[in-house]
């Protein structure tokens, strides 16, 4: 009998996820009242079942792919603390101010601990080893698609919807898990596989392999719909095998483990099946100052935007969100700033035309325009209406009366709307950007450069169609410059640029943390989150009422601020020997001791 309990218990686990065994998981996707006799008939069926897959994997927390890339963007009203544009809290790209997001900060600074169990909160339930409800509707819809008087390309687009979330959602669990338990059958409980280890990270990435791939071959390329948002087609998931592939390719690589060019071709090919054949294009009108953060500010809707492949849309009355009233919240930081190349395409350590940061707004001054489009320049106040008021000059640091303050002085613009910015809370409807084009150009450049096959033609119809949005000095491969910040980060000046670009292009929209993992700089993580300078020139230029609670530290001889110093997040840690995985909280384990713990949690 005792055992049965734990079967049971671990039925409820596995089988119906870490949070299928609640209400809300029945009430989206009621299997337990569906008859064989009176379901799985007709091609609605398949498209009503295939809703509630969707829903599950939108859902925070049940997974991370459909919630806005990575996290955050659920099925219900959308507390911002933990979507994918504040998913960069846990690298070197951002600070935040609100409490709520205290696990992420945990992690940038390498002081999260095991947890003992999944009821946490926003951000701290989306890195549980939960999600398993997902995988059950999706192996359960497998099992019953056979049923429905369709045709067999009809039933097999069906089945390549589901079959991509599957791989997606795995793709997800070993990214930050490693090894992961693959079920591909609806388990009871007398399953065997209640009782076992995690499924080693080769057979679990080829199983992912297959589900892409059939997907791709199964999905129409367009379902009919005017390109609402919905229903993923082919080409997206062309881009996702794309993103999946490039992370296990340079993760094998970087990591030690085999087979890391193949994984990486796989990617390389991707990327450019959708360069080639893809309907996809870059958002451009002409207006290189704002066509890069254009489509990050819209009020609502997508739609027609080219280079918009896959998003989520958020309406009143329907599912809301709290995105743009809340991320005043977030800064960017120094390192990041820094990283912005000058507009002769040389770093600011080698560029003669750097005019450094004596004086705030010099920093705008010769770099890619993408800076000036990410982080707000104090000119640029009345274009965006920063803050509603025309009553204040920036920048504003934190204990500054008055205003939009920021932790490091570098406040955020890339997605900046001032309706959104000053909604009343929980009725925004920002939409979130789960997949563009750009980020496809990114992934075919790192792939053929990891590869050793980039040529200038590569970079021409990648990287550079990126700068040329902005009006930025095309790579050239025959030039590329050596910044000594990275000298010894262990790769090829080319792949410092190749990151760099995907850095400052993909800014706040969720990569960083992932990106420095899969490429084993987890160290970077180390560095303190700097923000401006702030001597006592600048103190006397933007506090001279002294109010400002910024604390400081000297690097390089100048005084900066330090956005967490005297906090638990002030000097940040990495292990290598265990933060490149995330622990499984403890109440798994009680359950299924057999998955075992990630090494040295």
């Amino acid at each position: 009998m005792k055992d049965l309990f734990i079967k049971i218990g671990l039925l409820c686990f596995f089988g119906i996820l870490v949070y299928g065994c609640n209400d809300q998981f029945l009430n989206r996707i009621p299997l337990d009242q569906i008859s064989e006799q009176t379901f799985w008939q007709s091609e609605n069926d398949l498209k009503v079942y295939n809703n509630g897959l969707y829903t599950l994997a939108g859902d925070w927390r049940n997974t991370d792919i459909l919630s806005g890339n990575f996290e955050g963007m659920y099925s219900g009203t959308m507390s911002s603390h933990s979507a994918i544009w504040r998913w960069d809290i846990m690298s070197d790209n951002m600070v935040e101010s609100n409490s709520r997001t205290n696990y992420m900060r945990n992690v940038r600074a390498g002081i999260h601990t095991v947890r003992s169990g999944t009821d946490w909160g926003e951000a701290e339930e989306r890195m549980s080893y939960g999600g398993w409800s997902l995988v059950r509707a999706i192996n359960v819809g497998l099992a019953n698609y056979d049923k429905a008087s369709v045709t067999e390309e009809v039933r097999d687009k069906y089945a390549g919807e589901a079959r991509l979330l599957r791989g997606w959602f795995y793709a997800q669990k070993v990214t930050h898990f490693g090894n992961v338990n693959w079920l591909d059958k609806e388990l009871n409980i007398d399953s065997p596989e209640l009782n076992s280890p995690r499924t080693p990270r080769d057979q679990v990435m080829d199983n992912v392999l297959a589900d892409l791939e059939f997907a791709i071959e199964k999905l129409p390329n367009d379902w009919g719909d005017g390109g609402a948002p919905g229903r993923i087609n082919k080409w997206v998931a062309i881009g996702i095998k794309s993103r999946i592939c490039l992370f296990e390719g340079t993760w094998r690589k970087y990591h030690g483990l085999a087979n890391a060019n193949f994984w990486l071709q796989k990617s390389a090919e991707a990327a450019k099946l959708l360069i080639e054949t893809g309907p996809y294009s870059l958002y451009k009108t002409g207006d290189p100052s704002h066509d890069y953060n254009a489509p990050f500010r819209v009020l609502s809707d997508l739609t027609g935007n080219p280079e918009i492949m896959y998003w989520k849309k958020y309406q009143m009355g329907v599912v809301i969100n709290n995105a743009g009233n809340s991320n005043h919240e977030d800064s960017a930081t120094k390192s990041i700033v820094d990283d912005y190349l000058c507009s002769d395409g040389l770093p600011i350590s080698l560029s003669p035309l750097y005019k450094g940061d004596v004086n705030f707004e010099d920093l705008f001054m010769n770099r890619d325009p993408r800076l000036r489009q990410t982080v707000l320049h104090p000119a640029d106040e009345h274009y965006y209406n920063f803050g509603n008021s025309a009553s204040y000059t920036y920048p504003r640091v934190s204990g500054i009366i008055g205003g939009v303050t920021s932790m490091t002085g570098y406040a955020i613009i890339k997605y900046y709307n001032v309706i959104t910015a000053t909604n009343s809370w929980g009725s925004d409807e920002t939409p979130a950007v789960i997949m563009r084009y750009a980020e496809i150009l990114l992934n075919y450049a790192e792939a053929t450069a990891e590869l050793g096959t980039l040529t200038q033609a590569d970079l021409d119809i990648s990287i550079n169609k990126l700068r040329d949005r902005v009006g930025m000095i095309h790579m050239n491969l025959n030039n590329i410059p050596v910044d000594p910040l990275y000298v010894n980060d262990g790769v090829s000046p080319l792949i410092v640029e190749i990151r760099r670009e995907r850095r400052v292009e993909l800014y706040a929209e969720g990569f960083r943390y992932d990106d420095l993992l899969r490429w084993k700089q987890g160290k970077k993580l180390e560095i303190p989150s700097y923000g401006m300078r702030w001597d006592a020139a600048a103190r006397a230029k933007y506090d001279p009422a002294g109010t400002a609670t910024v604390k400081t530290s000297i690097v390089s001889g100048v005084e900066y601020i330090d956005a967490y110093k005297g906090t638990n997040w002030g000097t940040p840690k990495f292990d290598e020997s265990k933060h490149y995985f995330w622990p499984i909280e403890l109440s798994v384990l009680s359950l299924a001791p057999e998955i075992g713990q990630n090494p040295n949690w």
